[in-house]
């Protein structure tokens, strides 16, 4: 366990953990809603730290990252948890699990990064679930990195707050970001707010961070013309050179009874990502 950043005490040994906008009010002995934060006699602690539950090389198109670094691999970990509760997860053995639920060798950041340099990726992705829940590990892990010339890359939902992604965006060299739908998608399917989202998309921009969105289609739930329309001009009016990925979904976790995406589905948002003037607009997962 890591003493954890980012939260506040109450009364009788109540906290209120404030890395993510869900800020959870966790009771002594209980964990917040991304399975891996615990209040423990009145402080928060990581359980995740040094706890990667899954290491690969992996192309850095399967982030996916097709603007950034093209061509090469990058040192891939992910760990247990995840701050949304999506009931279509693709990920859900892992993103819907505590650290506990897995086994394996605690790495420290250093051991980490000297395995991600030992494998001659230029850079290190945090993803596979939602990296920024384990925020003391993938902080000190990036600042490694960034000493030793390594790229950071962050796959995330960008459901944080301010101050934190203020801390850990100077690290950060590329980011692919989780664009899910309008307001009510997020709340009814992922236990999630869509503007911090839409603020983390802004700020990252502004610090140059190069970002990429993905946007997973689903019949019937977010593929409607008008939805479309909004995820796609609202990438316009911060740069059209923002790359759109439109990915197909296929039946998975909660939601087996949906089918997979219609191909005219993904065409369908091809265009209006093209008509609201976006440049590079990539089908994915087809």
């Amino acid at each position: 366990m890591k003493p954890a950043q980012f939260f506040k005490p109450l009364k009788n040994k109540i906290i209120q953990c404030q890395l993510c906008p869900h800020f959870c009010v966790i009771k002594e002995s209980m964990i917040g809603k991304c399975h891996i934060r615990k209040n423990i006699d009145g402080k928060l602690y990581s359980l995740s730290y040094g706890k990667p539950i899954s290491i690969a090389l992996d192309p850095i198109t399967k982030k996916p990252l097709y603007h950034f670094l093209p061509n090469t691999f990058t040192f891939s970990i992910g760990m247990a948890g995840c701050n949304f509760q999506c009931i279509y997860c693709q990920n859900f053995s892992l993103s819907q699990s505590g650290p506990e639920d897995f086994s394996g060798k605690e790495i420290s950041p250093e051991e980490l990064i000297n395995q991600a340099l030992d494998s001659g990726c230029p850079s290190i992705s945090y993803t596979y679930s939602e990296p920024l829940i384990s925020f003391e590990y993938v902080f000190e892990c990036s600042k490694i990195a960034k000493k030793n010339k390594l790229k950071n890359i962050l796959v995330t939902n960008g459901f944080i707050n301010k101050e934190p992604f203020e801390k850990i965006s100077s690290f950060i060299d590329a980011m692919n970001i989780d664009l899910k739908g309008d307001e009510k998608f997020y709340e009814k399917y992922c236990g999630g707010k869509l503007k911090p989202v839409l603020d983390v998309i802004k700020m990252a921009y502004g610090k140059g961070i190069h970002i990429e969105l993905t946007t997973l289609i689903i019949p019937g739930l977010n593929d409607s013309e008008k939805t479309l329309k909004e995820i796609a001009n609202f990438i316009a009016s911060i740069d059209k050179n923002i790359p759109w990925h439109i990915s197909r979904f296929f039946p998975m976790y909660k939601m087996l009874d949906k089918k997979a995406t219609p191909i005219e589905s993904l065409e369908l948002a091809e265009r209006i990502g093209k008509d609201a003037g976006l440049k590079y607009v990539h089908l994915g997962n087809v």
